[in-house]
């Protein structure tokens, strides 16, 4: 589990230092779920971006609607600090980010016409109290769009670690922070509907994961893989031996995904649209 205050800290300054490889990563992703944001977010008004990262899904929208007041929140300090660089430096200073707990911001800010997130919202510790903390600080015609990662069997970032590591994870019992917490979608619209919003419809997207790139994609990707996810996760608990072995049963998997110069990993998410229930 990922908790709140591990993006606080060490889980979060390793974002902000590989936020190159994991925007690479999500590359794909983000622009079906941008072009979702842009066909339905409205031309002025406030936004929030939820768990906003380095900032590139606001400065996204902010690009896409320019009179949006657009503000992203992450529990992580070196990622806002990383966004408000990137936005300074890429034309984007309209997008405003701060540091701190996404439903403490939309209250006191609120009300807000506009939620989005992506990859943000699975890391919630109650989803229901999350959502309906976000329906209390939402305008009347208020919209939410967020993506999450579909089922961790569609998601090869996930399963070619299970495989170099040799333990599949057993199912949660219950509701667990994390990048799969939100995999099920009929749980997913029930915490939406509980929460005082109405689901609009979940589209299922496949894209592709792109864990390295270069001269010696393997090397790269194991290199990423050692620092982000479920690798990274069980290496970092291994004493020296295990994690040789698990990098070099890493390597030769990661081998089968070459496409030129880079390893693309077979990914899935949903993007999920709502609006308030009046």
């Amino acid at each position: 589990m990922t908790s709140g205050q591990d993006w606080q800290g060490r889980v979060g300054d390793v974002w902000a230092a590989e936020w190159r490889r994991t925007e690479r990563s999500f590359a794909d992703l983000a622009r079906h779920l941008d072009q979702v944001i842009a066909n339905n977010a409205p031309e002025s008004g406030r936004a929030l971006d939820i768990g906003s990262g380095a900032g590139s899904t606001s400065m996204a929208l902010q690009a896409a609607r320019p009179a949006l007041q657009v503000t992203g929140v992450d529990l992580s300090p070196e990622l806002v600090a990383l966004a408000k660089e990137r936005a300074e430096q890429g034309g984007a200073d309209g997008a405003r980010f701060v540091c701190g707990d996404a439903i403490a911001v939309a209250r006191a800010e609120g009300p807000f016409d506009l939620f989005v997130s992506r990859h943000g919202v699975m890391f919630f510790p109650d989803p229901v109290a999350a959502f309906a903390g976000l329906r209390q600080a939402a305008g009347d015609d208020a919209q939410m769009i967020f993506s999450c990662f579909d089922d961790r069997s569609r998601n090869s970032f996930a399963t070619v670690a299970d495989e170099a590591v040799g333990v599949t994870p057993p199912p949660v019992d219950g509701y667990e922070p994390g990048p799969f917490a939100f995999a099920d979608s009929d749980h997913v619209a029930n915490w939406l509907e509980d929460g005082g919003w109405h689901p609009e419809g979940a589209a299922r997207i496949a894209f592709d994961y792109v864990a390295g790139q270069g001269d010696d994609p393997v090397e790269d990707a194991l290199s990423f893989l050692s620092r982000i996810g479920p690798a990274a996760r069980a290496m970092a608990v291994a004493d020296a031996t295990e994690r040789m072995r698990i990098a070099d049963a890493l390597r030769g998997i990661l081998a089968n995904y070459r496409v030129d110069d880079r390893i693309v990993l077979p990914a899935s998410a949903w993007i999920w649209r709502a609006t308030v229930s009046l």
